[in-house]
């Protein structure tokens, strides 16, 4: 899709249906609040047991509109081979620069597959080289901050977003990416498409949902400590 050149949050997902799987719901609650939400994918998943290009493409971006996105974009990056290439770093810079996000979502940096973690390095290294006011070309802007969200593993989350009242369209998003997801005719048995991998999912939000009071939660990882105005847990002023 082509967006406007500002958009509130921008979420980045090293492949086609990892955004969704992270972090669905907190997109959709986003966007029920009038916040014009982007979603990047930086590859097409062309490496993936199932599913073509074409295939992917076309789910990633009825997904988005179950979502309410603003718009979709695919950086073509080479699936499994992105590692952190300096030109790729640059492209990513290029397109905050462009879009000139309030707050960006990249996936945590430890996870089980190899390019989920190469994603939150070189994404690091971008939203932090985009602020730099002599790097590259066009004018520096720095999100005001960046949320890791899981994909495989989780680890205890610097704060959860109650998406309680979004789940459905979470798993409506997930739905659309019936080429990962449905093992049906020739396609080859993986992780994915087995009901282990659902379970997987939902209950991590619902663990995370259940901790923090509410049904469904997705949880987030920041590397700065939150500002509390008191010890209150409600009213800025306590009351």
């Amino acid at each position: 899709m082509a967006g406007e050149p500002a958009i509130d949050l921008i979420a980045f997902g090293p492949h086609p249906d990892d955004i969704e799987i992270g972090m669905g719901g907190t997109i959709a609650r986003h966007t029920s609040l009038g916040f014009a939400v982007g979603l990047c994918d930086l590859t097409a998943g062309e490496m993936g047991s199932n599913g073509t290009v074409e295939e992917r493409l076309q789910e990633a971006e009825q997904a988005a509109s179950v979502l309410g996105c603003a718009w979709r974009t695919n950086l073509g990056w080479p699936d499994r081979r992105f590692g952190t290439d300096p030109a790729l770093v640059e492209q990513a810079v290029a397109f905050i620069r462009r879009h000139r996000p309030r707050a960006v979502a990249v996936p945590y940096w430890a996870d089980r597959h190899p390019d989920h973690e190469a994603a939150s390095r070189l994404l690091r290294d971008a939203v932090f080289n985009s602020g730099l006011r002599r790097y590259g070309v066009g004018e520096a802007w720095r999100p005001e901050w960046v949320c890791h969200y899981f994909i495989n593993d989780n680890v205890t989350p610097s704060f959860v977003v109650d998406v309680s009242g979004h789940y459905e369209q979470k798993r409506r998003a997930l739905a659309c990416h019936a080429s990962q997801f449905r093992r049906t005719g020739g396609a080859a048995a993986t992780r994915l498409n087995t009901p282990l991998f659902n379970q997987l999912v939902e209950s991590r939000d619902a663990q995370f949902g259940a901790l923090a009071g509410v049904a469904w939660a997705e949880g987030f990882v920041v590397r700065e400590p939150l500002v509390r105005p008191t010890l209150f847990k409600t009213g800025g002023d306590g009351r």
